[in-house]
This record gives structure tokens, sequence and C-alpha cells, in this order.
């Protein structure tokens, strides 16, 4: 582990692929932790890289998407591997055998969920009938023992499903503020729902953390995914209300957003709550410091969403239509820096994702504390002299060719305007036939420490295979890698670019 750690600290040249497990292929309707995990972990050794990087692994509420969690600090229940339960026990070959016919390279969630649901139910039943002194049960009741935010989140999602799922702002008092008695009347009330809910939590980070062991050991680190706000409907702010910026019934008063950028013209009404950053600063940050410190638990290297809002943030009203109406506030700035700095050390391993309206004082705070910033070679050809152009991009940053919110290489070359693709065939000397690997190349060819590509570039795949479009609230995150995709010839031009380049 350490000395994967150094390849970073040593500031060596290094190359990786970005992808979400739900988008491993899988016979199952949804990527998982199990064998095709493990199989991409290969993959990723035998083409050269040293970096998997992810979206947020947190329990996705109805729109599936990773940046609107049910919690900050919970795993996805969807990534458990039906095949790693069977191994453990939890499942036989006969509760497999029958399952629905999932599309292959898209995730449709209902079915998914209606399925898996019913599996972890089995699993559970079969766990309840261990004996107390098996290691799964005592695997189980340490972990119960040691995870501090697990008895609020399991509270929180029993609660839900006991109340058909509806937003916890729509629940009764006694369950929407409840008093420390009346906690306790509930967990007595809802013991197994709570304990099933454990259950999931427990499943999810043991074949996590020996995921991420075993990438670790073939010379694989992960990057991990921070969003810089939570979702209103999560455990935190059901739990810890006074984190937020939240009327006396718990309704927000304000909520996050971006004003309009490349993405939209009318800006981005996230709707999340914002935060009080005077009681954070009150508590020297407790909770994020708790926050940052799970994540590097589960990750190596920590990408921050929305950096710029630790130094400004767009303020909308609760109540407006649009995020036109919102406006700058300011963030914390140096003081959550210098506490991170305080608890983790100087050497932070994160990731500050500047993309947007970025100002003077943004950039400041960045380079401050020496956190490499991104840079998107899509966003490279349409202005003349662009500070995402290769020979302007400084060593301490990060070069993707795009993101989970870009067009994919090829389909962003086939919707740019004549200027920007004759710029790109210029530029990367190509009759840009395969322009998807002429990314590829230059990305890995910029004077950036860590270059990053995601999947759907080595699979020269278009628009209809991207991952997220910033704006639209239906048919994002269901993106899948077909089986067999990831060939070994893949493997081996991706080696042959790593090696030219130095990474």
């Amino acid at each position: 582990m350490n000395e994967q750690l150094d390849m970073v600290k040593h500031m060596r040249r290094l190359s990786g692929i970005l992808l979400h497990p739900t988008s491993l292929p899988g016979d199952y309707g949804i990527g998982d932790l199990g064998p095709e995990a493990y199989h991409f972990v290969d993959f990723l050794k035998n083409a050269g890289q040293h970096i998997w990087q992810t979206l947020p692994l947190g329990p996705t509420g109805d729109n599936n998407s990773p940046y609107q969690c049910y919690s900050s600090f919970a795993g996805q229940p969807l990534l458990i591997s039906p095949e790693l339960l069977k191994e453990d026990g939890l499942l036989t070959d006969s509760d497999l055998n029958d399952k629905p016919v999932f599309p292959e390279e898209k995730t449709d969630y209902n079915l998914v969920k209606e399925y898996k649901e019913t599996l972890f139910q089995k699993a559970y039943d079969r766990f309840q009938s261990l004996s107390e002194d098996h290691s799964l049960v005592t695997e189980f009741e340490t972990f119960c023992d040691e995870t501090w935010w697990l008895p609020d989140y399991a509270m929180f999602m029993a609660i839900k499903k006991e109340k058909g799922g509806v937003h916890w702002i729509e629940w009764d008092k006694k369950y929407r503020k409840p008093t420390k008695s009346q906690k306790t009347v509930i967990a007595r009330e809802l013991q197994d729902g709570i304990r099933y809910e454990m259950f999931l939590q427990w499943l999810f980070f043991r074949q996590w953390m020996a995921l991420k062991n075993y990438a670790n050991e073939q010379g694989i680190l992960l990057i991990g995914d921070i969003p810089i706000f939570v979702a209103g409907d999560s455990a935190d702010v059901w739990a810890e209300p006074r984190l937020f910026q939240l009327d006396k019934d718990g309704f927000p008063t304000v909520v996050a957003g971006v004003p309009p950028d490349y993405f939209s013209a009318t800006g981005q009404l996230w709707g999340n709550p914002l935060y009080d950053w005077k009681y954070h600063k009150k508590t020297d940050f407790e909770w994020w410091m708790k926050r940052i410190e799970a994540q590097l638990t589960i990750s190596d290297i920590v990408r921050i969403d929305h950096f710029r809002g630790l130094e400004s943030y767009w303020e909308i009203p609760a109540d407006a239509e649009t995020a036109l109406e919102g406006k700058w506030v300011d963030g914390p700035k140096d003081a959550f820096f210098e506490r991170i700095e305080e608890v983790f050390g100087t050497d932070l391993p994160i990731i500050a994702e500047d993309l947007g309206i970025i100002t003077d004082e943004v950039r400041a705070l960045r380079d401050r504390f020496e956190l490499p910033g991104m840079k998107i070679l899509q966003f490279a050809f349409e202005d003349y002299d662009s500070v995402y152009l290769p020979y302007n991009q400084p060593y301490n940053c990060i070069c993707y060719t795009g993101t989970h919110d870009n067009d994919t290489s090829t389909g962003w070359y086939e919707h740019a305007s004549e200027q920007a693709r004759d710029k790109v065939r210029r530029y990367m000397n190509t009759d840009a036939s395969q322009v998807s690997w002429d990314f590829i190349r230059t990305c890995f060819g910029s004077p950036a420490k860590i270059a990053i590509v995601p999947v759907q570039d080595l699979l020269c795949q278009g628009s209809e295979y991207r991952m997220n479009v910033p704006g639209v609230a239906e048919g994002n995150w269901a993106y899948r890698v077909k089986k067999g995709l990831l060939t070994e010839d893949i493997a081996r031009r991706l080696y042959d670019i790593t090696k030219l380049y130095g990474r």
C-alpha cells in the first residue's frame, strides 16, 4: 500500500481508466464487485495502468445518480456480488438460476433492484440462521461495533422502506425528528429492518475492501470521488440537521447549483441543501474530517467534486425555479484545508475538480495547497490558446480526454464545429479515423502527472454510450461495458502508448 502511494508522492507519471463499477459487465443486470471487477484489475495491469478511477460509491436514490446518495458514508448495495455471496455460502446455485433477461449494455435499475432485493433477502435469512460463533457472524458484529455512522444510516433506511420510500421530510414527527428516547423505541420497532440494512453495508464493505486490496497488490491505485454536497433525502441531513441551512421543519432555505456554463445555458439547479459553514468551523470541520477519512479508507486518492464550492459557492433560494436566481457566497476557504493538513498531513492525496467558472481566488486556493486540478482535452480545441491544450498544462494536474459528464471523444468530435475538428486533426497530426485513440495518445503524452481516460474512449464508442448528460434528469448512469469488449489487443495497444510516453 505505501509503495503504491509513493508513486504519487514521488511524482511518477501515471495513467489509468475511469470506469464506475456499475458499468462493469456481468450476468446480474449491473456491474458489481465480483469476478468481472477482478478481471478489470487484471486488464489494467496488463495494459500498463496504475489507476482505476470510479464515481462515488454510495447508495443512490430514485434518479440513480452517484452524486445524489442516501448517505455520504454508506456503500451501494446494488454493487454486492451474488457470486461472492454464493462463495460465502449465503446463496446457492438454485438461488441464482432463475434470473431475468437483463440488457447487456444498459442497467435497468428497476429490474435490478427488484431482483437483487430478493437475493439479498435470501442471503440475510440464511445469515440469520448461522450460529452466534460462526466466523461470518463474528465479522459482522465487529463491523457494526466499529462503524460509527451505521446506526443512524440503518435506521434511516429502515424507516424509509417502512414509509414506502418517500422523502424523510414527509414522515410524521416521531420519525422525522426523533428524540433520543424515540430512537430507542424505533430501534425496537424496526429491529429486523435495521439489522438487514447493517447486513447489506457489511457485505458491501467486505467485498469492496477485498477488491481494493487485490488492486493495490497488482499495483493499481483507486481514485474515489467525494460529491461536495449531499442529497437532501439522506441520512446525513436527517441525522445531523445542524450541519445544513434548514428551517425548523427541516426544509432547506437555500440550495446548491451552478450558474450558466459549458453544460447549461440556465445553469444547473441541483437542489442539495447547503452547509452551515459557521457551525462546521466551530466543530473544527469534524464531520468533514470523518468523511474524508472514510473515503481514504476505501480509496487511495480522493477527487473532490465541485472543488470551487469550497472557495465560494452558488447559493440559490429554495423556491427558485432556475439557477439563474442564485448568487456567490464565500465558502470555508483556507481554514478547511488547513484543518485537513492538521489531521492527515501535508501530502494530501486529493484532486481538485476545478472545472466550470473558475476565478483567480479558486486557482490560488488550489495552488496554495498544491492540489492538482483537472484538464479536459475536449475543452482544448474551441479556443485559440486554451489552458486545456497540452502545451499549457502544468505538471501538477490530471489530464482527461473527458469525464463522466462529457460526451465520449468520438461523440464529441462528431458534434464539434468544423473549426474545432480541423484543429484536432492538425494538432494531433491525424485523419481522425480513430479519433478517440488520437485523444488517448495526446492525453498520455501531455505534461500532466496523471492521465485518465474513460473506458468508452478505449472502445471508440459514440454519444449513445455516454454516462451522463448534465441537466437531463432521465436515462443517465446506465452505461455498461459489454462482456468481451476489453480485449488483449486493446490492452496491448494501451500498454504501448503508456510506455511510449513514460507512464
